[in-house]
């Protein structure tokens, strides 16, 4: 499929052409920093520092906590002070402090200080996310949505580099080096992503309500390529139709998968090797980055044919599946198929909760789930602490149950769900598919 040029935004230079596949993949670099190593790095190392660092299975878990409040931070930094989303300094600033948070891990052994820096490196990570996302919006609105998609691939893409290089490390070093050359990484990736273009300054009323609307999605990334999202002063309010009663049930669907999911994706490397020590549990992190690569692309490709709802509800079930099988079998074959499953629906069930949100047209639809997403995750570690005195296996039982409960809420979301109310966009409305359009594109409205 052709590509056209980028063309240039107005805060960019004169007459410049920039190719698309270009800013992807410095986008898709930022999110790999940030995200697939400032946030998920901690997954393969936690058990390191369990065994080198002393580190034990609560104060673990708070660590991981702390790091999900300081993203939360610094979400809402970016939606409150919108003129940060659009500063490349931030952007630099962010990815430095983001790469000394990782350094300076192995200087201390206080809990306190590694709390810290785990907050911090949870901020920093947040405004990496939310300005690498508000360009990819901004700069590439007008191009095929699997364009962002591939970008968003990005945080697959650092979770498995960094899982390979913690992996390569632990037979010849310690947690210490595994956070060093972590830091080296998000170094790496930083220089790949330096002169990402943020978003452009609107200019018009038009752009500033587009702004707006992109603001709202910052927070939770990879998951508005779908370019659909819904602000309060686009939608008639007194022609559209109430859906308080599906969002709500979408509302609780995603705030439980924000508390299932975080707990596997805190814990599944430390389950994984409880069971079966060696490099399985890391060689399976791997597997995860590398099955949340292609994710998000996928996902939306077969939002063309089948219905959100529907494939939510599929996500989540799946989903409940991998989070399960280390626990439940154990093994090697196991523990693989658990990565698969778990790496090929994280990413994709935000990218179709976030999308069905904005197709309910619902007010703030996007910077509501985000939120109940966001507190999911900060409480997800502080559920399971007690249960981590006696193994990570009763935590992993536990997260999937969450995960099914918020398939129960995804089946009450598809009861009657309005498939073909109008989606106003952030340019203009946009009229549902006539009976001569294309199955591909009425199967999104299904």
């Amino acid at each position: 499929m052709s590509v056209r040029p980028l063309r240039a935004s107005p805060a960019g230079s004169a007459g410049a052409l920039h190719s698309p596949w270009r800013h992807v993949a410095q986008a898709a670099a930022a999110l790999a920093a940030g995200m697939g190593v400032g946030r998920f790095v901690y997954t393969p190392i936690l058990p390191l520092m369990h065994a080198g660092a002393g580190l034990s299975a609560g104060a673990g878990a708070n660590l991981a906590t702390a790091n999900y409040i300081g993203y939360l931070l610094g979400a809402l930094v970016g939606i409150l002070a919108p003129a940060l989303v659009r500063s490349r300094a931030l952007l630099r600033i962010s990815l430095v402090v983001l790469t000394g948070t990782l350094a300076a891990m192995p200087a201390t052994h206080d809990t306190a200080v590694w709390f810290a820096l785990r907050l911090s490196a949870g901020v920093a990570s947040a405004l990496i996310f939310v300005i690498a996302v508000s360009s990819l919006l901004s700069h590439l609105r007008e191009y095929p949505a699997h364009l962002p998609g591939w970008a968003f691939g990005g945080v697959g893409a650092g979770i498995a580099l960094s899982g390979l290089l913690v992996l390569v490390l632990r037979p010849v070093a310690d947690w210490r080096a595994a956070w060093w050359a972590s830091a080296a990484l998000a170094a790496v990736l930083a220089v790949a992503s330096w002169n990402l273009r943020p978003e452009a300054r609107p200019t018009t009323t038009q752009a500033t309500q587009a702004t707006q609307a992109t603001q709202a999605i910052q927070a939770n990334a990879d998951r508005a390529h779908e370019a659909t999202t819904v602000t309060a002063a686009a939608a008639d309010s007194s022609h559209a139709p109430r859906t308080h009663r599906w969002f709500t049930a979408l509302f609780a669907s995603y705030t439980l998968e924000g508390v299932g999911y975080i707990i596997a994706g805190t814990f599944l490397v430390a389950a994984i090797e409880q069971s079966s020590p060696g490099p399985l549990g890391g060689g399976a992190w791997v597997l995860v980055g590398l099955a949340a690569v292609p994710s998000s692309a996928l996902w939306a490709r077969l939002g063309r044919r089948w219905s959100r709802p529907d494939l939510l509800l599929a996500a989540l079930v799946v989903q409940a599946v991998g989070i399960a099988l280390p626990a439940l079998i154990g093994g090697a074959p196991a523990a693989l198929v658990s990565a698969v499953l778990f790496g090929a629906t994280f990413i994709g069930v935000s990218t179709l909760a976030l999308a069905t949100g904005a197709h309910l047209e619902f007010p703030r639809s996007v910077a509501l789930l985000t939120a109940g997403y966001s507190v999911g995750q900060i409480l997800g570690p502080l559920v399971v602490a007690s249960l981590l005195h006696h193994g990570y296996q009763q935590a992993l039982v536990l997260a999937a149950s969450v995960v099914l409960v918020a398939a129960v809420a995804a089946a009450v979301l598809r009861i009657g769900f309005p498939h073909h109310m109008v989606v106003v966009r952030a340019t203009a409305p946009v009229r549902q598919p006539a009976p001569t359009e294309s199955a591909a594109d009425a199967g999104s409205h299904r």
